[in-house]
């Protein structure tokens, strides 16, 4: 990992693609924000957290887009959800899907999630195929140690069981194989869009 630590900053895929001025920037971190709204809308009605599209979007966008981009994207998509915008799963919006839910921590993750999948591609990790895993599974980690805490709190809040056993069965096991198969699609589809990135420029 010191290696990877001191590797100095390359270009990610929306450099690549022309993220050179402020409005392209803007135009970039906006997009992800509305890629991943849409992708919130894509879901598995589940108790007490559903499965959907958004994780894909996030650790995408954030790939794509670098640190500081991914991390300012979901911002704006917490932001846009926050002021009554229906862009959270289920087209819900407000507040009240931010302060104390059972996916609150999940979304605040998010942020973490796009800022370290961002670091990491600037490190040249999502050019090859398990750097590309690594990337998004270092991801899904991080929206996971923020939004399993977060879970056991709104669990013990409502007397359901939220112990360590209890709240991995409620917000962890079933997403395994889905997290699995969107690394293993990420491992395929970031190195191929760099070859043909580079084919072009």
């Amino acid at each position: 990992m010191s290696s990877i630590a001191f590797t100095p900053a390359l270009p990610v895929l929306a450099d690549r693609l022309g993220a050179r001025s402020i409005a392209t920037n803007a135009a970039f971190i906006l997009g992800g924000a509305a890629l991943t709204a849409g992708a919130a809308q894509i879901s598995i009605p589940m108790w007490p957290v559903p499965i959907t599209g958004q994780t894909f979007a996030v650790l995408l966008v954030g790939t794509t887009l670098g640190m500081w981009r991914g991390m300012l994207s979901m911002l704006t998509y917490l932001a846009l959800g926050a002021v009554g915008l229906p862009v959270f799963t289920n087209a819900q919006g407000g507040l009240d899907s931010l302060m104390g839910g059972p996916t609150v921590g999940y979304l605040l993750g998010f942020v973490l999630a796009g800022a370290l999948t961002g670091w990491l591609a600037q490190r040249g990790l999502d050019r090859r195929v398990w750097g590309a895993i690594v990337i998004f599974l270092a991801g899904e980690a991080v929206i996971y140690a923020v939004g399993l805490p977060l879970l056991a709190s709104f669990l013990g809040s409502i007397d359901a069981p939220n112990d360590l056993a209890s709240t991995l069965a409620a917000g962890f096991v079933p997403f395994i194989v889905g997290d699995v198969l969107k690394a293993a699609l990420a491992g395929a589809l970031l190195p191929l869009t760099w070859k043909l990135v580079n084919r072009t420029k």
